[in-house]
């Protein structure tokens, strides 16, 4: 019986490995324990940052949201209190680029907000 290496596939392994790699300092591209460690920290990186960037722009969102409430003359709380009043059911990133891009438009929304701020504690009376 002839005998079996795992040569071949080790070295698909390897080349896979540094392909990977390519671009890295130092020996973490051209040493295979180094190299091994730095992929697996990295795709634990990018796992954890593809989670991260979500909450990143959601808070940005409410950033830019908060300035231009405030240009209004109303807070951030205030202003999704009072959307949610007047039932309007608008998400944080299309107010983010209604507040950037289109200010009449999101002035308009503010009064829509205030009146839903009136119309609220009219009706908690």
């Amino acid at each position: 019986m002839s005998r079996i290496t795992s040569a071949p596939e080790r070295k698909k392994r390897k080349r896979r490995l540094f392909k990977q790699v390519k671009g890295y300092r130092l020996g973490k591209k051209n040493l295979y324990r180094h190299a091994i460690e730095q992929v697996e920290r990295s795709m634990a990186y990018s796992y954890r940052d593809r989670k991260v960037k979500k909450r990143d722009y959601r808070s940005l969102w409410i950033i830019r949201i908060n300035a231009a409430a405030r240009i209004n003359g109303l807070s951030y709380s205030r202003l999704m209190s009072g959307l949610k009043k007047a039932d309007v059911q608008i998400n944080r990133k299309i107010l983010a680029d209604l507040a950037v891009n289109d200010e009449k438009a999101f002035a308009e929304i503010s009064e829509i907000a205030k009146k839903g701020l009136g119309a609220g504690t009219k009706a908690a009376n």
